[in-house]
């Protein structure tokens, strides 16, 4: 992976359970083309990114920077 600017972080533990997701989906619409958010979580994300192939199909890259077993930090740039 080239090195990446992130226009925003997000840390999911830090956002209430119920919220997560929404919060996440509305910072990446906020992103312009090209941007990319670093998310970082203390478990895969993966259901997230089933969420986005689904809401968002065409519209990101996914890339995984850290997996686990504590930390996972994943790139997000929106196309």
């Amino acid at each position: 992976m080239s090195e990446v600017h992130f226009a925003v972080k997000v840390n999911a533990p830090e956002i209430e359970p119920r919220f997560r997701h929404p919060r996440i989906l509305e910072v990446f619409d906020g992103l312009k083309t090209g941007e990319a958010m670093e998310l970082t979580n203390d478990h895969d994300p993966r259901p997230l990114k089933y969420q986005f192939m689904i809401e968002r199909e065409g519209l990101f890259e996914w890339e995984y920077m850290e997996e686990g077993p504590l930390v996972w930090r994943v790139s997000i740039v929106k196309k």
